[in-house]
């Protein structure tokens, strides 16, 4: 613990009293915390969609800009790691829970309860489908580009310390270093806690689901009982695999995930109804990039009995702003080499196409499920939760039981791979951006984590509300950080023009000398026909 900076200290002190205050008063936790989200979805609604959609347009910019050009490292640096190992590190710690949890259950709810069309209808369908797409689409991964972004130009470039509040240094100067930086940086952790807690807390409710869904004894347990043994469980596993280093555990785990999860979703693809999936996911996807823009400023400013937007959109953005610090600084830790045209295009567009074509999998078997009779999914779901949507499904297939298991395997090694990084990403923070923290940091971190999505969804009435409820406060002070972030990327940008002039300048010159080289051997050649004919003549 000998490296650990006064963040560290803060942090825990925090966290330790907020567990503590969820453990000795919870339904007090829970009014308090109720109260300021109300507050924020209602007030402030339309700062996360401005806010969301901007770094979205932020990240196209830069991707045409001269910018894309520079690398996030020095001139000579190449990457670390190969395109598979890379896109395995960013599904996992992206949104590998959230896409399993959610792959049926959000498409059927928005089936229901669509935005705007009526309720079970041809067009509350390919809503629901649209609005998966955009849930999980482009806006999030701009969100998670931006922080990844910032933090490995300032740490692979510039040579800062991969912590939030060096990313300020050209706005702030040397009080990045002081007290300001600190409380940044306090507020990057509190954000990451919250964020993975949520997600973890998610991973729970279906890990136990699943396991009562498939073990008919457990049925009769208590679901939160049953949930707080799913977390100590995975929570032993997980601070075993954080022991193992980023280079082995997470590395490991990361790839099995990505084989595992694209294997159910193949054989879902192929057993199922093929070609009513291919016509999701096509029309879908144009449906989705045709309606981007009014989705993504879509209020119902002009329809205040409903809080569809509040209870879906807004949520949504506000976790993935909560997850973005641990997401970010993942994603940073190992894109080392690339430029950043590759690192925006990649983290952009392979996770926004496979996550779309994972709800039109399960989302659309879904309501094709529903809409035929197949299987009554949304009650089960009334009846059970939304956590066994996924187990509904699977059980309609040859084998379902098996894929229920395998199901069940797959959220526990996302569980295990999130909560590892996540350890990783707090100890980056709390040790001034040590690369490998302790293990001693990261188990402490692992704990705090456990901890909290214990308070959340266990000991709190509301359960999974009040871990979105955290996420959404969680992120409301981060949003601003990440719009700083944005300000000083560009003013540290902008110092780079003489390097992309230079750089101009020496591929010009490089293509002078090229095409003098070129007329000078068409000379020599010219001459030497020349020499060859006169040579003939003597002859």
């Amino acid at each position: 613990m000998r490296k650990v900076t006064s963040v560290f200290t803060i942090s825990v002190a925090i966290a330790v009293a907020f567990i503590l205050w969820g453990l000795i008063a919870p339904a007090n936790l829970e009014t308090v915390t109720n109260s300021i989200q109300s507050f924020i979805t209602n007030e402030l609604g339309w700062f996360y969609l401005l806010a969301a959609t901007g770094f979205l347009i932020f990240c196209l910019y830069l991707i045409i800009s001269p910018y894309g050009k520079i690398k996030l490292g020095k001139p000579e640096d190449e990457p670390e790691y190969t395109y598979l190992t890379w896109f395995s590190f960013l599904f996992t710690a992206g949104m590998g829970i959230g896409l399993v949890f959610w792959g049926v259950a959000e498409p059927l709810y928005h089936f229901f309860d669509p935005p705007t069309a009526e309720s079970g209808s041809n067009q509350a369908a390919g809503e629901a489908m649209r609005y998966a797409f955009f849930h999980w689409g482009l806006h999030p991964w701009a969100i998670y580009s931006i922080v990844a972004l910032a933090l490995a130009y300032f740490r692979f470039r510039k040579g800062s310390p991969a912590v939030m509040s060096a990313v300020l240094q050209p706005l702030l100067g040397e009080r990045s270093n002081g007290g300001l930086g600190i409380t940044i940086n306090v507020l990057v952790v509190f954000a990451t806690i919250f964020g993975v807690a949520t997600s973890l807390g998610f991973g729970a409710a279906q890990i136990s689901a699943g396991l009562a869904y498939l073990i008919p004894g457990l049925q009769s347990m208590n679901a939160r009982l049953l949930q707080f043994l799913v977390i100590i469980i995975v929570t032993v596993l997980f601070m075993i695999s954080a022991q193992t280093g980023l280079d082995k555990g997470i590395r490991i785990l990361s790839k099995t995930n990505v084989y595992l999860a694209i294997f159910l979703m193949l054989f879902v693809l192929f057993l199922g109804p093929t070609s009513y999936i291919m016509g999701v996911f096509t029309q879908g996807v144009g449906s989705y990039l045709q309606n981007l823009a009014g989705m993504s400023f879509r209020l119902d400013v002009y329809n205040p009995e409903t809080t569809w937007v509040e209870g879906w959109t807004i949520f949504y953005w506000a976790w993935w702003i909560s997850w973005a610090p641990f997401v970010g600084t993942f994603i940073a830790r190992v894109s080392k080499g690339r430029t950043i045209r590759e690192f925006i295009i990649g983290v952009l567009a392979v996770p926004s196409l496979f996550g779309a074509f994972w709800f039109a999998v399960f989302g659309g078997t879904g309501i094709q499920m529903q809409r035929t009779g197949v299987s009554d999914i949304m009650a089960t779901m009334s009846e059970a939760g939304m956590e066994v949507a996924l187990f509904a499904v699977l059980e309609q297939y040859p084998l379902g039981l098996l894929l229920s298991i395998l199901a069940v395997f797959l959220i526990s090694s996302f569980f295990v791979t999130s909560a590892d990084s996540a350890t990783v990403v707090l100890g980056m923070q709390t040790t001034n951006g040590n690369l490998n923290p302790p293990n001693s940091v990261k188990f402490a971190w692992g704990l705090i984590i456990s901890l909290t999505a214990i308070v959340l969804l266990v000991l709190t009435e509301q359960g999974l509300g009040s871990l979105q409820t955290a996420a959404i406060i969680a992120a409301l002070p981060f949003t601003v950080i990440m719009i700083a972030m944005i300000f000083s990327l560009m003013k540290s940008l902008q110092s780079e023009k003489p390097t992309l002039i230079s750089e101009k300048e020496r591929i010009m010159l490089e293509r002078y000398e090229l095409k003098k080289e070129r007329e000078k051997l068409k000379e020599e050649k010219i001459a030497f026909k020349k020499e060859k004919a006169d040579l003939r003549k003597k002859e």
